[in-house]
């Protein structure tokens, strides 16, 4: 097939793009020429900006589209409706994050979602593309979706994702853990040890996603992981299991966390606090994908692969997570209360 990737170098659309040139496809990877120009020199390379400048798509043709870049509706119906007639099938990267009242587990495909009133988008045009994304990330996307649908209809295919982890994830949500038992000595664990929590591998998604594209499946799908439920307990321990270290996971309470200001998914990764009652965020259904082929490595393999990835790194500030001097405090306080 010729596979067209708005994107291809950054995290999911790297290992799209990777997956794609080892399935033996003709991939054109369309993109800035800013992140990882040296990346895959196999593909042909288009150079401009989605956001408003596509001229080197114009008069090509492809077989497929896939769209891991796309966060702002008006930009993702222009391409979409320059590439109309060039392709026979859209895939657009998506997220879970679009679905709205989030207080019952199991979210399907079905679920309801967020969505933006005709004055709000205009609102947000005015803006900072970032900053728009910022404001209404979740609404963004499901707009997005909504244009991808109008112009390919019957010929799209929408992947909701949850959070992706693995080697060249830069939001350190995943990171975080695998960094600090790698660490050692006391570990703050946060709230309740049977929390439920969700993600899966970039390489898994990557390869599910270019099976779908290669069947051209259409429709919705969520993707997130594992296929069975995962706690944060149980993620704790295959941490400390993987990595071989000495470390004392110490559980501490949600209120006492709270009222120290520990925030939850920033300062403690993949933790959302109860009194947020948002559990159908990490407890999303993925029955759908997994009927179509979704299947998942070894949870062991995905923490090695990021310890090791993580060892080659030269960026030192982090995004998220504890910072040592704080979880310290934290500890001690708990500690000298005897709670």
């Amino acid at each position: 097939m010729k596979i067209l990737i708005l994107g291809g170098t950054r995290f999911l659309g790297r290992f799209i793009a990777e997956r794609a040139l080892q399935n033996g496809h003709e991939v054109t990877l369309f993109n800035r020429g800013q992140s990882g120009p040296e990346l895959f020199p196999e593909a042909e390379k288009l150079i401009g900006d989605r956001n408003g400048d596509l001229e080197a798509l114009r008069g090509r043709s492809w077989d497929a589209v896939i769209d891991p870049s796309g966060y702002l509706p008006w930009s993702v119906a222009e391409s979409a409706e320059l590439l109309a007639e060039a392709a026979e099938h859209y895939t657009f990267i998506s997220s879970a994050s679009v679905y709205d009242h989030l207080e019952q587990p199991n979210i399907d495909e079905n679920h309801s979602v967020g969505k933006l009133s005709t004055e709000r988008i205009e609102e947000l045009k005015k803006l900072e593309p970032q900053q728009a994304i910022a404001e209404n990330y979740g609404e963004l996307k499901y707009h997005c979706e909504q244009e991808v649908e109008r112009v390919f209809q019957g010929r799209s295919l929408i992947i909701r994702p949850g959070l992706i982890v693995g080697p060249y994830d830069f939001t350190d949500r995943f990171s975080y853990w695998i960094n600090r038992i790698a660490i050692g000595g006391e570990v703050l664990a946060p709230g309740r040890r049977d929390k439920r929590i969700q993600f899966i591998d970039v390489r898994d998604l990557a390869e599910w996603i270019i099976r779908m594209v290669e069947s051209k499946a259409n429709g919705i799908y969520n993707a997130t992981g594992p296929e069975t439920g995962l706690t944060m307990e149980e993620f704790l321990h295959k941490c400390k299991e993987t990595i071989g270290n000495k470390v004392d996971l110490v559980w501490v309470e949600e209120k006492f966390l709270l009222g120290h200001e520990v925030d939850g998914w920033t300062d403690m990764p993949l933790w959302i606090p109860d009194s947020m009652n948002m559990p159908g965020f990490l407890t999303v259904n993925i029955q759908k994908a997994m009927d179509a082929g979704l299947n998942f490595r070894p949870l062991a393999e995905t923490i090695r692969d990021t310890l090791d990835w993580e060892a080659s790194r030269t960026v030192t500030e982090r995004k998220a997570g504890l910072d040592p001097d704080k979880e310290k405090a934290v500890l001690n306080d708990w500690n000298e209360k005897g709670l």
